[in-house]
């Protein structure tokens, strides 16, 4: 019954994503919103319900360190194995408003969670801050992209998300609504069916809720974003590919955490010490990372992909150690933060003092 489960959450997904990118598209030339707009609201809000959901539930039911911890782990997830496996599929060609304006955002929301967390505590006033920043964001996001003009967003269209011609399937309003609902549903549904599998599988393999609630539940919210980020790389949306990953960043920091502080009334989200003194960092640090690797070249290539696909292996392997106390645990960490990540840091710095190369074909000015 969970093997069914599982194959149908996928086939679930991968038809939402598909439904969600190609509605999603087709709306952007309509709307005069450019396709990396779209990725940052349209996409990147959709596709991080699964997260709203799970963290405004929780907080509801009195477990604010899971909604917390959710929105954390997700955060990591989308930036390591989201953007490591889009940019190994095809490297992924960065717009530089992501360098200039977004990824700065999504820093920005990561240090303002770090120093309300401080206090232990993420309370209803701070969750009111959260979400008025979201909306003003998304309001300032829309008002920008309408102001540069639908020519502009026409030509960073790929042929296969061209307009389709009159009387084409896809080229009504209607149609291009269902279909981003449509997707948005099937993305939800898909993601919940992997999360339920997943976690007896792991279950009967003897995996602790402790792992299973700082890895499965994480990932499995994330889901929705792989599957819209790998179909829209596979594509060549690569704007929305890149987009969807910060958009949804910024959402689940300043949406799903504020939405979810003041559904938990005045009590607020309990911040963990495990995940102020730990996990937190770790996410303003993949955040960061973004920075350089983003602007080597104006693309994440697919040896840059591969880097954060292993760090997230790292990751989820230095949480599994921890929540088992293993005696390798002392020795991996040594490992990590005496070698590996030092080689990295000065691999990025090198690259980043190179002579930039252009832009590379396709990218957005």
């Amino acid at each position: 019954m969970n093997l069914l489960l599982f194959v149908a959450g996928l086939v679930a997904l991968i038809a939402g994503a598909e439904a969600l990118v190609r509605g999603a598209s087709k709306l952007a030339l309509a709307l005069g919103l450019s396709p990396l707009v779209v990725g940052l609201t349209i996409v990147a809000f959709g596709t991080s319900s699964p997260e709203l959901a799970v963290s405004v539930g929780a907080a509801l039911e009195g477990r604010t360190e899971l909604a917390l911890g959710n929105v954390v782990g997700s955060n990591i997830f989308n930036v390591l194995l989201i953007l490591g496996l889009s940019a190994v599929i095809t490297p992924l060609v960065v717009n530089v408003q992501l360098i200039r304006q977004e990824v700065p955002i999504m820093i920005g929301a990561s240090l303002l969670l770090l120093v309300l967390a401080l206090d232990g505590r993420i309370a209803g006033l701070d969750g009111a801050l959260l979400t008025g920043s979201m909306v003003a964001y998304t309001v300032f996001l829309i008002v920008q992209s309408r102001r540069a003009g639908a020519a502009a967003a026409a030509d960073d269209y790929t042929a296969e998300y061209q307009p389709a011609a009159a009387g084409g399937w896809d080229s009504r309003l209607p149609v291009q609504l269902l279909l981003i609902a449509g997707g948005l549903g099937l993305l939800v549904l898909g993601s919940n069916a992997l999360v339920t599998a997943a976690t007896a599988f792991a279950r009967a393999l003897g995996v602790s809720d402790v792992v299973i609630g700082l890895t499965i539940v994480a990932a499995g919210t994330s889901l929705p974003e792989v599957a819209a980020s790998v179909t829209a790389a596979f594509k060549g949306e690569r704007d929305i590919a890149v987009g969807n990953v910060v958009g949804s960043n910024t959402f689940n920091l300043l949406g799903c955490l504020g939405l979810s502080s003041l559904a938990a009334g005045g009590t607020g989200l309990t911040v963990p010490p495990a995940v102020l003194g730990f996990d937190l960092w770790v996410m303003i640090a993949t955040a960061l990372a973004c920075l350089p690797v983003f602007m080597t070249g104006r693309e994440i290539a697919r040896w840059e992909g591969a880097v954060f696909l292993a760090y997230y292996v790292a990751y989820v392997a230095y949480l599994i150690l921890a929540a088992q106390q293993h005696a390798a645990l002392g020795w991996f960490s040594t490992v990590m933060m005496g070698f590996v990540v030092p080689l990295t840091v000065i691999t990025l710095v090198v690259v980043l003092l190179r002579p930039r190369a252009s832009a590379p074909p396709g990218s957005t000015p």
